[in-house]
């Protein structure tokens, strides 16, 4: 009965069908560790975040470049602020308005953005207060440069003089004459009339949309094995009746000639003339040797 399993067609069935399962099983299982990594990643920030609060300020250039581990950590900075920029559309506490980011040019000609603090409303130069002068020192949390989409940021232009969407090197460096890190802080306490913007997570290290994603399409392989299976065992199935059914001779049969085609019976009409002629050469003959009644 299962002897229809050794023909081609279902060896390519059973062929894809142990190609498949493990294929599907084995992204299902990565989709599962990526979310796991993430929510690894959330505990490390977190966690680095809350030890960040108490830890001692690390000089800048032990922080840098910025990495996971790096990212909102404490770190200190001498030097003189030098031109400053405001970063409109920012959002603290449900409430709209804009960062004060000033240059802060340390030894060696170098400049790191700096967020002084965070204000109310639109973006407006004059009501921000002026940086201190002379040397200073800052102490903030380390972070790494933004980009489109990340933390509110926008990638609209066309913004006023004195205004930027985004803190990053790429964004600043045809806006001020300086060279840039690749990294900006967040001061600890705001400068006076503004309030201190908190440090943000590292990127992809938060249980976002992208993590949740992961876990929907680790469910969506394991039901893709799943389906596989059912499909083989429905077709098993079907293919099974049949073989059965033959056996027992409930499936119809049609008879075949020697010569290959099936043969077909001939309608009554056909079958009547082609019998006509026939009869009347019957007749003919029997009339030809019937003997005259008379010598």
């Amino acid at each position: 009965m299962y002897r229809f399993l050794l023909t081609p067609r279902w060896w390519g069935i059973n062929v894809f069908v142990l190609l498949a399962i493990p294929f599907c099983v084995f992204m299902g299982s990565w989709q599962l560790g990526r979310f796991e990594d993430r929510v690894q990643d959330h505990r490390t920030a977190d966690a680095a975040a809350s030890s960040a609060r108490t830890e001692a300020a690390r000089p800048l250039a032990s922080m840098l470049p910025v990495t996971t581990e790096t990212s909102g950590r404490r770190t200190t900075a001498t030097g003189r602020y030098g031109k400053q920029l405001l970063v409109p559309g920012r959002e603290l506490d449900g409430r709209s308005g804009y960062y004060a980011l000033a240059m802060l040019r340390v030894d060696g000609g170098r400049a790191l953005p700096v967020v002084r603090g965070w204000l109310p409303g639109t973006a407006d130069a004059a009501k921000v207060p002026a940086p201190p002068t002379g040397e200073v020192t800052v102490t903030g949390s380390l972070q790494a440069s933004e980009s489109p989409g990340s933390n509110g940021v926008s990638a609209v232009g066309g913004l006023p003089a004195g205004q930027t969407a985004a803190i990053s090197s790429a964004s600043l460096v045809n806006l001020v004459p300086y060279t840039l890190y690749d990294a900006w802080i967040t001061l600890d306490k705001a400068d006076t009339g503004m309030k201190a913007v908190p440090p943000s997570a590292p990127a992809n290290t938060g249980l976002d949309l992208k993590a949740f994603q992961n876990l929907g399409y680790t469910g969506e392989w394991f039901v893709f094995a799943g389906f596989v299976v059912f499909m083989w065992f429905r077709l098993l199935r079907r293919e099974t009746e049949f073989a059965r059914d033959a056996e027992l001779g409930l499936l119809p049969e049609t008879r075949e000639p020697s010569g290959g085609s099936a043969e077909t019976p001939a309608a009554p009409e056909a079958t009547a003339a082609a019998a006509a002629p026939e009869k009347e050469s019957e007749d003919a003959a029997a009339t030809a040797v019937e003997p005259s009644g008379t010598a």
